[in-house]
């Protein structure tokens, strides 16, 4: 897909204000630390929430957050990952919950991206996980591609087991269903893609999402904004001032909002 160029848009930091990453992958995915790290923060970003996509890779980022101020991660099974999803996983996801930096069950859901899908299987472990979450007092980091119908009808299903809230990551159903999800409570979290120029229905998402409601992620090293790079937390003040730009708004006001949003649904971010 095109992205901007990076003539048209600059990195900065907003002020004093600093910028909030609510998705993005570290484990196995080839950066280098500290430079990596160094480079995040001298970006102004503060604060970077990683997604667990299996049980080893949630284990892998847990051990980078307790070295790391600022990073925190979610723990969980991504629904493509699914073979072999048993009681053991959860017990070792139940492990994982406890830790302090632990703050959202997730990345979770349904992914029918493609066509050897087991659609049973990714629902069963979404089930499975949600009650996990319930069960932790923890909220839910959601993953849901081309499944919008199912994973509506499998929120509403759940809605009331899912009361410590629940995010839609790199929300991409479009501006029409986003009244379905916020009765449900959803949060919505908006990334690279916003700055693809052929990606509109995802940015007019971006603009007409409720501020209360809105986060700002990368999903590093996936869905750069910039062509053929690989995408990195550091990243997110370039995303934000895209959003900000389309919304007519300050980038103060929308880094503000993004940070009071991620404190109120991840309670364990400080």
């Amino acid at each position: 897909m095109p992205r901007i160029a990076r003539k048209t848009l600059c990195e900065r930091r907003v002020g004093a204000v600093s910028y909030v990453d609510i998705h993005a992958h570290f484990a196995d995915e080839g950066y280098s630390f500290p430079e990596e790290w160094n480079k995040i923060k001298a970006a102004g970003v503060d604060t970077v929430v990683l997604a667990g996509d299996c049980v080893a890779h949630s284990k892998m980022h847990r051990d980078f957050c307790a070295d790391h101020e600022g990073a925190y991660f979610c723990c969980g099974v991504h629904p493509s990952e699914t073979d072999g999803f048993s009681q053991r996983t959860i017990e070792e996801l139940r492990v994982l919950t406890r830790d302090d930096k632990c703050v959202a069950v997730g990345e979770i859901g349904l992914d029918y991206h493609y066509p050897d899908t087991d659609k049973q299987k990714q629902r069963e472990a979404f089930i499975k996980q949600i009650l996990l979450a319930e069960e932790v007092g923890l909220p839910v980091q959601v993953h849901a591609r081309d499944c919008a119908a199912d994973a509506l009808a499998l929120l509403r299903e759940m809605n009331a087991h899912m009361q410590r809230g629940f995010l839609l990551h790199c929300y991409g159903f479009g501006a029409e269903m986003m009244e379905d999800f916020l009765a449900l409570g959803a949060y919505f979290s908006f990334g690279g893609v916003t700055c693809f120029k052929n990606a509109r229905k995802v940015l007019e998402s971006a603009v007409r999402c409720p501020l209360d409601k809105i986060l700002t992620e990368t999903d590093s090293p996936y869905l750069s904004p910039f062509r053929g790079e690989k995408n990195t937390p550091a990243n997110i003040p370039v995303i934000v001032q895209k959003i900000a730009c389309e919304r007519g708004m300050a980038e103060e006001r929308l880094v503000c909002a993004v940070r009071e949003n991620a404190k109120r649904l991840f309670e364990k971010i400080k």
